[in-house]
């Protein structure tokens, strides 16, 4: 599982600030109580100084030191005795000026054992789920949402088959690949008419799988393809880090293929694309309302032998959602 390093770093942003913010909280609670009660300061001040006392002894070459840390000790057990007395004094608790971390397993550092901590982590899942809320404009897409009773129930004459069937047999496949997403999972190529849920199902993938930790990067073809161009005609001095983030992501949804104007650059732009993604093990899922015939005519034998060898293809099929809901107005 990889993260998106934009995204983590916006994470850690956010963690850094609310460490600062739980430290400023602590520090006007400090000063609130030494306010209301000054004896508390001084003896807080006091039990520093003995600490100070107790190393500094141990450091020393002196005789009796064990007699002199003794004494030390004691008089520090006092003094907190009395801290605890004047706190409950005011009514505060022994521990309401102590800094006690948010996070009992990374203790605030975000890292448990060199990964990210849950507590980053979730973070880092809210950030996702907003920068794919941003970019798919998700609403109330979800599995859960999904309705096949947009589809009708006549079979086709051909098949036998109605397209409410087959799009049962789409959604359930969806729905598992989602919960079960990892590294033996396929690449994905949603082909259909306009309006039939591909965008709609990918959108349901890209949340649960996302909630799963993995990185989730979604992108119109034609704002990816206007990126490679970007880069490319920079003359190196472009950032790349979108790029990177193409490359790297452990899913990437790539949405409309076929909108874009092909190119020759397009066409090698996405060779590149599908290619190095499945040589690295990374997931992609191409929705596109192109059929295997059109993908063919269209772009170049070594992209349609990836996509037809490597990818799982869903056909999608029945009438235009969209004109369907106009209609029930």
């Amino acid at each position: 599982m990889s993260l998106d390093g934009k995204i983590l770093y916006r994470a850690r942003t956010i963690f850094e600030q609310k460490k600062q913010d739980r430290e400023a909280e602590l520090n006007r609670r400090i000063q609130a109580v030494y306010a209301q009660n000054p004896r508390i300061m001084e003896l807080d001040s006091r039990i520093r100084g003995s600490m100070t006392s107790v190393i500094g002894l141990a450091l020393s070459r002196g005789q009796n030191i064990s007699e002199s840390v003794a004494k030390v000790k004691e008089e520090n057990l006092k003094l907190q005795e009395e801290r605890r007395a004047e706190l409950a004094r005011i009514g505060c608790s022994e521990d309401y000026l102590d800094d006690k971390p948010a996070c009992p397993i990374c203790r605030d550092t975000g890292y448990d054992g060199g990964k990210p901590c849950e507590c980053l982590m979730n973070i880092y899942k809210d950030e996702q789920r907003k920068e794919l809320s941003k970019l798919l404009k998700m609403g109330q897409e979800s599995f859960e949402a999904f309705r096949l009773d947009y589809y009708d129930t006549i079979p086709d004459a051909n098949t036998g088959i109605s397209p409410r069937q087959t799009m049962s047999v789409v959604y359930e496949y969806c729905k598992a690949y989602a919960q079960r997403f990892g590294d033996n999972s396929p690449s994905l190529y949603l082909t259909g008419g306009t309006g039939l849920g591909k965008t709609f199902l990918s959108t349901s993938i890209a949340k649960v799988v996302s909630e799963k930790g993995f990185s989730v990067v979604y992108e119109t073809a034609g704002t990816l393809f206007s990126n490679f161009e970007s880069i490319q005609f920079s003359k190196g001095d472009g950032d790349d880090s979108e790029l990177k983030r193409y490359m790297s992501c452990d899913l990437l949804i790539l949405d409309d293929l076929g909108t874009e104007l092909t190119t020759a650059f397009t066409m090698s732009a996405l060779y590149t694309l599908v290619n190095t993604r499945l040589a690295g093990g990374k997931k992609t899922i191409i929705s596109s309302n192109l059929s295997r015939s059109d993908l063919k005519r269209r772009y170049s034998p070594q992209i349609v032998s990836r996509i037809e060898g490597e990818y799982k293809t869903l056909c999608f099929v029945g009438r235009d959602i969209r004109i369907i809901k106009g209609n029930t107005y």
